[in-house]
C-alpha cells in the first residue's frame, strides 16, 4: 500500500523539458503530475505499480516533480534537476521531518524546493568531490546549518565536510540505515549510499543508466570492482545516478550490441520518455544487468563488435568499452 504526502511541484530549468501548461493531480491514493490531455501517460501510470516509482521520477516531467513515499518506508525521494543535466535528490523522512540532499550541484533549485515545502535541510551527502556534485555545499550549509557527509578519502576535497565515512560503515539517516559502499574508478574517493530499507542506491557518477563514469582517477579494474559491488544488490534496487545521460548512452549501447532485444525495448522506452520531457531515472538493477554494456563485459556480441579478444578478462573488456564510449 502506498502513502502519498501533500507535495508541491518543484520547477527547474532543464534542457530536455518542454515548457507547457501542466496539471498536478492527486487522485485519492495516487499522485501524478500530468500535462493536460496526456491520456497515454495517464493510462501508462495507472498500469504501473507505484512500488516501482520510488522517487516519483517516472510519473513526472523532468521540470516538475511531486513526492511519492512508500508505506513500508517513510523515506521520500524527490529528483531536483540542476545545472545542465545533473540530478540532486532531496530525501525526506516523513516520521521525523529529517531532510537531506544527495549531490547538490547548485544551491538555488534546492533552496526553492525547500522553501516551497517549508523544510529545513539537515544533511548534505556527497558521492564524490567533483564540483558539479558539491557546488551547492557551502551555501546550503551556511543557510541551513546542514552537516556535510562524504568519503574519508575526500576529506580535503569536499567543501565544508563535517562527517567522514569509510567503506562498509553504516550511517543512520533518521531511522533509515545507510550502507556506505566504496566505488572508486571515476574518482578515487567515490562512494555510493545504499538504503536497503527503501531499495535505493545513490551511485553518483559510478553507474549511470546504460553506462558508467569516465575513468578520471581510477582504473578499469577499480571500476569493474565497484560495479560488481553494486550488481550484488537485489535486482529490484532503484538506481539514482548523478546525470540524465540515458538517451545518449542508449545510442552507444545499441551500436555495440544491436541484437540485444531487451536493450532495443529499453532504448525505445527511453526515447519516448525523453520525447515527453520525462526523466529516465531511477532505473533498476535488473534493467541495467540486461542492457548496460558496462555490466555485460562477457557479451559475445559486444566483444565481437569491438574486437575484444576472447582471452581478455572483464576488466580489459571494460577498459576497451570505456575507450569506445569516450570516442563515440
Amino acid at each position: 500500500m502506498q502513502m502519498i504526502s501533500k507535495a508541491s511541484c518543484t520547477m527547474a530549468a532543464f534542457p530536455c523539458s518542454k515548457v507547457r501548461k501542466r496539471l498536478c493531480v492527486w487522485p485519492s491514493m495516487r499522485q501524478f503530475c500530468l500535462r493536460k490531455g496526456l491520456v497515454y501517460g495517464f493510462m501508462r501510470l495507472l498500469s504501473r505499480p507505484l512500488k516501482t516509482l520510488r522517487g516519483a521520477s517516472r510519473s513526472l516531467r523532468v521540470a516538475e516533480f511531486c513526492s511519492v513515499s512508500n508505506m513500508s518506508s517513510s523515506l521520500q525521494i524527490e529528483l531536483v534537476p540542476c545545472l545542465r543535466d545533473n540530478y540532486a535528490y532531496l530525501l525526506h523522512d516523513v516520521d521525523t521531518g529529517t531532510v537531506g540532499v544527495v549531490d547538490p550541484s547548485e544551491a538555488s533549485p534546492l533552496i526553492n524546493a525547500l522553501s516551497r515545502k517549508n523544510w529545513n535541510l539537515n544533511y548534505i551527502l556527497n558521492t564524490h568531490h567533483h564540483y558539479d556534485h558539491t557546488g551547492g555545499n557551502l551555501e546550503l550549509k551556511a543557510r541551513y546549518g546542514a552537516k556535510v557527509i562524504g568519503s574519508a578519502l575526500d576529506r580535503d576535497r569536499i567543501p565544508g565536510i563535517d562527517i567522514v565515512l569509510n567503506n562498509g560503515e553504516k550511517w543512520m539517516f533518521a531511522g533509515h540505515e545507510v550502507h556506505v559502499i566504496e566505488t572508486p574508478g571515476h574518482t578515487q574517493g567515490h562512494i555510493g549510499f545504499y538504503f536497503p530499507g527503501s531499495g535505493a542506491i545513490f551511485t553518483g557518477d559510478t553507474l549511470f543508466s546504460l553506462s558508467c563514469g569516465k575513468l578520471f582517477e581510477g582504473t578499469p579494474e577499480q571500476m569493474l570492482s565497484s560495479l560488481q559491488k553494486i550488481t550484488s544488490l537485489p535486482d529490484d534496487t532503484n538506481i539514482y545516478c548523478g546525470h540524465e545521460y540515458t538517451l545518449s548512452n542508449s545510442k552507444f549501447a545499441l551500436s555495440i550490441e544491436p541484437n540485444n532485444e531487451a536493450l532495443q525495448s529499453y532504448a525505445a522506452h527511453v526515447a519516448q520518455l525523453c520525447g515527453k520531457g520525462l526523466p529516465t531515472i531511477p532505473t533498476t538493477l535488473k534493467i541495467e544487468k540486461a542492457c548496460n554494456p558496462f555490466l555485460r563485459t562477457s557479451s559475445t556480441e559486444i566483444r565481437q563488435t569491438l574486437g575484444i579478444p576472447v582471452t581478455s578478462d572483464d576488466a580489459e573488456a571494460l577498459g576497451i568499452i570505456r575507450h569506445a564510449k569516450d570516442n563515440f
